[in-house]
């Protein structure tokens, strides 16, 4: 580690050391050697002094996981799990414990099965849940030598840095706390940037950056137990994404940052009743307003519209949902290659079905200068096409776009601001045998096809008006 790199880490745990003993209220509970705790007795979790905080273990599908849960009124919030992409605990006899050698360790199957919860170097004396939210391992000279502060899943708590080059991971749903779909990372030219989960850390794949990168290096992101969401390299600079009214940690108020199960990164804040309960949070600060910006928010072969106020997956034309009940998920084409003979398409099994204000990230296997009808047809025939775009290129000149399937980061576009016509293929031979339908073809679109057509027209119109 450079000198530089060295004295930005000490600074900022040096911050992170004098807001975390801020926001203590009492001394820490000292959790034992020898001492265990079980999912289904009366003891299946540490509790930090305040009670506002309780790691141990909490209902996940049929069965429990292991983390720490900030303690609401009348409801809980998990902001850190450990060792989240295993199953579940179904065991009834499972136990968690700090052993005797100082290891926290879970054990099922009548304590056949261990699982490490915390690595470490050293045996722990004691371990503490603190009233930060900080679950520590201490030794014998009172030292940490673990805390789940260093380690954080999706979310980061006031008191909390995410060091450069570290990342979140958003979870897969609220009630699904597995690693989800997307990413924050602590870039380090300065940069904190969403990504898809499985992408590279490139532009395209982006879709918020903080637009902070200045040469410098070792930048950090941190939340303050104000309310201050910032990024800075130790020294006084700070650039704040997010800068509370009023400063002090009045009324014992919680902030939170978490990277959302539908990738939107925020800061929440959980004010206490006037018995000290924890309300429904509010939040202070969004990345994006917009969960249809989120690239990837729709799989494969699909792109968000709002309806009713939520967003909502779409099927393109020629392809249906891989799952009806996780629309998010994507589409799969509904047809096959079968009407392909020597390169050429079988014009009677296919048809085109057209769409405007579309686009799509990929870049496609042919670019030409042709007429929209001419890139209907060249799309049509080719058996390489599975979708083509026609639109305007930076001279102003018409351009066809051929593309192969399937399609990423599809998105409605403004027709003023960058209008556009997509070709997606269909399959028209199997509806002719489907009995129910009168009309089973209108210009080469199914029933189903023509449908979801005419509701996104629907929205088109709507969104206009």
């Amino acid at each position: 580690m450079t000198s530089n790199s060295l004295v930005t880490v000490l600074l900022l745990l040096a911050m992170l050391f004098i807001s975390e003993a801020a926001q203590q209220p009492s001394s820490p509970i000292q959790i034992k050697l020898g001492s265990k705790i079980s999912p289904k007795s009366d003891s299946s979790s540490w509790s930090s002094p305040s009670s506002k905080f309780k790691f141990g273990f909490y209902e996940q599908g049929d069965g429990f996981a292991i983390g720490i849960w900030l303690v609401g009124r009348d409801y809980i919030t998990v902001v850190w799990t450990a060792n989240r992409d295993d199953s579940p605990v179904t065991s009834s006899n499972a136990t968690l414990s700090l052993d005797e050698n100082g290891k926290l360790l879970l054990r099922t199957n009548d304590g056949r099965k261990e699982k490490l919860i915390a690595n470490t170097t050293s045996s722990a004396t004691y371990a503490s849940m603190l009233d930060s939210g900080n679950f520590v391992l201490s030794n014998h000279s009172g030292h940490v030598i673990w805390e789940s502060f260093q380690n954080p899943t999706d979310t980061l708590l006031g008191g909390q840095v995410l060091l450069s080059e570290h990342q979140l991971f958003s979870s897969l749903s609220e009630t699904d706390r597995s690693t989800g779909r997307f990413r924050l990372k602590m870039q380090v030219d300065g940069n904190l940037v969403l990504y898809p989960l499985n992408s590279d850390d490139i532009r395209a794949n982006e879709y918020w950056s903080s637009a902070t990168a200045d040469g410098h290096f070792n930048y950090c992101l941190y939340v303050n137990t104000t309310g201050e969401l910032s990024i800075g390299n130790g020294s006084f600079f700070r650039s704040p994404l997010y800068y509370p009214s009023s400063k002090g940690n009045q009324n014992g108020i919680i902030y939170r940052a978490t990277i959302d199960a539908n990738g939107i990164f925020k800061l929440y804040s959980h004010t206490p009743d006037k018995n000290g309960k924890l309300n429904e949070p509010d939040m202070m600060w969004s990345a994006l307003k917009n969960p249809c910006e989120v690239k990837g928010f729709c799989g494969l072969n699909s792109f968000c519209t709002f309806f009713d106020d939520q967003p909502n997956c779409i099927c393109l034309p020629g392809s249906d949902y891989v799952d009806f009940d996780k629309k998010t998920l994507g589409c799969l084409n509904n047809y096959s290659d079968g009407g392909c003979i020597g390169g050429k398409v079988n014009v009677t099994h296919y048809g085109i079905a057209k769409m405007e204000n579309i686009m799509w990230q990929d870049i496609g296997y042919m670019e030409a200068s042709m007429s929209v009808e001419e890139c209907n047809n060249s799309c049509l025939i080719d058996c390489n096409c599975g979708a083509a775009l026609f639109k305007k290129d930076d001279r102003e000149n018409d351009v066809c776009m051929k593309q192969k399937l399937p399609l990423r980061y599809v998105r409605r576009v403004d027709y003023e601001d960058d209008p556009t016509t997509a070709f997606f293929k269909v399959d028209t031979s199997k509806t002719r045998n489907d009995s129910i339908d009168e009309h089973p073809r209108v210009d080469g679109l199914s029933k189903n096809d023509l449908m979801r057509t005419l509701v996104l027209v629907f929205v088109q119109k709507a969104e206009k008006d």
